[in-house]
Formats: C-alpha cells, structure tokens, sequence
C-alpha cells in the first residue's frame, strides 16, 4: 500500500501540511555464495536503489513496521537482531505536494525465508546485491545505513546520518 490509510484520513482535514510520521527501515543480510548480500528494492517513485522501509501504522512497533514491509515490499520474511540509528530525516515535499518529516528507526536485519520479488507498487525490482558492490543509482543514506549494519555497532547512531 503506497499511502497508509490514516495518513490519506489526516490529508483530508490538513490538506499538504507538514505531516509528522515514524518511519521503518531494514538493512537486510543474507550469506550468499562470495559473502554477505544485501536486500534492495528500486523505488518506483525515484528510480534509486534503497533499503526496505515504510510508515508506522498507529499502535505498531517500529521493528513490526519493518517485517510486514519486508513482506509486502520484497516477499520475505525476515528477523529483526536489533536497531542500529533512530533519526530526524529532512523535510520531504512529494510530486503531489504532500509535505513530510519522519523519525525514522533503522534496523539490521536477517532474511528467514521466501523468494525476494516485487510485492507492490511501491518499487519496480528487487535484489540481493553484494554488500561492496552496490547497484546504481542507490538512495543517499543507504551507504551510511550499511556501514552502521555491518560494522555492528553497540550502540545505536541518534544523530543525522
């Protein structure tokens, strides 16, 4: 689903407002035959390469955020091992107008299971990718996301990325 339910309800009384919402992201691993792989899906709405993510529903835990994105985004399944930053995003002004600001929580992530395929119309393709050969063009922040996951970090990043 591209538009969440209860943000199309909110847009009908503030119009294109500034609209504050929590956001999911997983940096999903995998082993694959020459190493690690990472799971990116190619936004329809820009064309770049990124990381599953999605809005919050009212009421659900950021972390259950990112695994029914993984779902729906990418058909797989997948455990959460831990949040690596929680972060202020820029202001975002979408084609339609609509303006946003997320507090975005990313998360490392492991694949469990299914066939990674396109799930919705959100992107146009799917894949596992080499963690030091990415696809291009990628989403700015994912290079950044993907150091945080792979060096492991113990503490999670507050600050911008």
């Amino acid at each position: 689903m591209p538009t969440p339910q209860f943000v199309l309800d909110l847009r009908a009384h503030i119009g294109t407002a500034p609209l504050w919402l929590m956001g999911a992201t997983a940096i999903v691993l995998r082993d694959g035959t020459d190493g690690q792989e990472v799971l990116l899906v190619k936004r329809s709405d820009s064309g770049r390469w990124a990381p599953i993510s999605g809005i919050v529903d009212p009421g659900e835990n950021p972390a259950q955020t990112a695994v029914r994105e993984a779902a729906e985004e990418a058909s797989v399944q997948i455990e959460i091992e831990r949040m690596v930053s929680m972060v202020v995003t820029q202001p975002i002004t979408y084609a339609n107008g609509d303006q946003c600001q997320y507090l975005d929580h990313a998360f490392r992530a492991r694949w469990v299971g299914g066939e990674a395929a396109v799930g919705d119309e959100e992107s146009t393709a799917v894949g596992w990718f080499p963690v030091d050969a990415l696809p291009e063009p990628t989403h700015h922040k994912l290079q950044a996301l993907l150091q945080l996951v792979l060096d492991n970090r113990a503490d999670v990043v507050l600050d911008e990325l």
